[in-house]
């Protein structure tokens, strides 16, 4: 059976990918109250057991991405997949602190592998001026997740208990794989694709044919200045990221009193805002392209935009507690935004063969930074409160907007065969 606009019906599969990955990974910050009835969890200590999450999710972004180089996408994706799932049920059955922390760190395992498959595939399946929209598509659908998570987990938990909400969570995931599997393959290998769309497709990709021959040894990468300038923001910009998914249900019942079901009233609303900007995002970028031709223009003035958002995080704390919300929103709706646009700057300047390369360092070196952050910031919070985070937290954006123009002087696609 051939199915008409195959890509889209792809990147709305990886969407879903997506969103079931940021469903479990949120699953303990929302449950994080209930889970501490069980046994004590420190601000510290949930600072550290974040850091070993995301130690282990940026490790394998920059070696599963070098896997699903040599696995191949539709193989590579699946195992990571499957292994995040059962590292997620397996959050369900922990009773202390220390086995917290292992959990945690198999689940950054498996789930860094999440985002360089993505970014793989939108790789194979789209050119370049789809490709920040289709980008937007699946980056959604870590907002989606977000959203779904605190109103679903707070149903699961008050009619189970919290155990189960990990258990469910990671079910979906390995459901997930059977339709992937049967579904992906590049499009010169499906079965489903229309020879319509497989020879457009391929006619325009075929820019890339020449670089993709050439196997560029993953510590090359360092040669090239631009990837520096993608390191540099993303080891800054994911620390405020991070910082804000991870602690917001916990703000909330810390300082604003919620508890599980105010957290699921109110905690989704943010994430609704992170799905629009990164909606939004890739669709700005892609109309600006068609509207003025440049990459430079497309993809700068919404990460421009982006980064004006996010010093509104400092007006949280002093905020009623819907002005927080309403701020937070807006907070994570600019990373979304911002996030999309560097996502699909290593596509508009790399070709597929080393995406995942690419893609799978950014992720590495913007999770250590996030690491780090997330360890200090435990502390951090223990001894001053949540209002010294917001303030860094907010002006991390900006700073990376400033070192994007200066280490990235112009958008172009990269000759991997020179230095540049």
């Amino acid at each position: 059976m051939k199915i008409k606009n195959l890509r889209w019906w792809i990147v709305g599969l990886i969407a879903l990918a997506t969103a079931i990955n940021y469903l479990d990974r949120q699953t303990l910050p929302v449950a994080i109250g209930e889970l501490r009835k069980s046994f004590s969890v420190s601000d510290s200590e949930y600072g550290m057991i974040n850091s070993l999450f995301l130690f282990a999710y940026g490790t394998m972004y920059a070696v599963g991405g070098r896997l699903l180089d040599v696995l191949g996408t539709r193989m590579g994706y699946a195992i990571m997949i499957i292994w995040w799932s059962l590292a997620n049920m397996l959050h369900g059955f922990v009773s202390g602190v220390l086995g917290l922390g292992i959990v945690r760190f198999l689940l950054g395992l498996g789930e860094g592998g999440g985002f360089p498959g993505s970014a793989k595939a939108v790789s194979e399946w789209f050119p370049a001026k789809e490709r920040a929209f289709a980008f937007g598509i699946f980056n959604t659908g870590s907002s989606l997740g977000a959203v779904i998570a605190p109103p679903l987990l707070a149903l699961v938990i008050t009619v189970f208990d919290w155990r189960w909400a990990f258990i469910l969570t990671g079910l979906l995931g390995l459901i997930w794989v059977i339709a992937w599997l049967k579904i992906y393959e590049r499009p010169a290998k499906s079965r489903f694709i229309t020879e319509t769309e497989k020879s457009a497709i391929i006619q325009a990709l075929a820019e890339d044919t020449a670089e993709q021959k050439v196997d560029l040894p993953w510590i090359s990468l360092f040669r090239y200045r631009k990837v520096w300038g993608l390191l540099v923001v993303k080891f800054l910009t994911d620390a405020g990221w991070f910082f804000f998914i991870f602690w917001l249900p916990k703000y909330l019942n810390d300082v604003r009193g919620l508890d599980i079901i105010g957290i699921g009233s109110y905690a989704w609303i943010p994430y609704a805002f992170a799905g629009a900007g990164s909606f939004l995002g890739g669709w700005f970028s892609s109309y600006l392209l068609k509207k003025t031709g440049s990459l430079n223009i497309s993809r700068r003035i919404p990460m421009a935009i982006a980064a004006s958002m996010l010093p509104l995080s400092l007006l949280i704390v002093g905020a009623p507690l819907m002005g927080a919300i309403i701020f937070f929103g807006l907070a994570m709706f600019g990373h979304q935004l911002w996030s999309t646009i560097v996502q699909t700057l290593a596509a508009d300047m790399f070709p597929s063969r080393i995406i995942g390369s690419v893609s799978g360092l950014m992720g590495c070196i913007g999770t250590y930074g996030a690491m780090l952050f997330s360890f200090c910031i435990g502390f951090v919070i223990e001894q001053y409160g949540y209002g010294p985070a917001f303030v860094i937290s907010g002006m991390l954006h900006p700073l990376s907007f400033l070192i994007i123009l200066g280490l990235i002087k112009k958008i172009e696609h990269v000759n991997i065969v020179k230095n540049i």
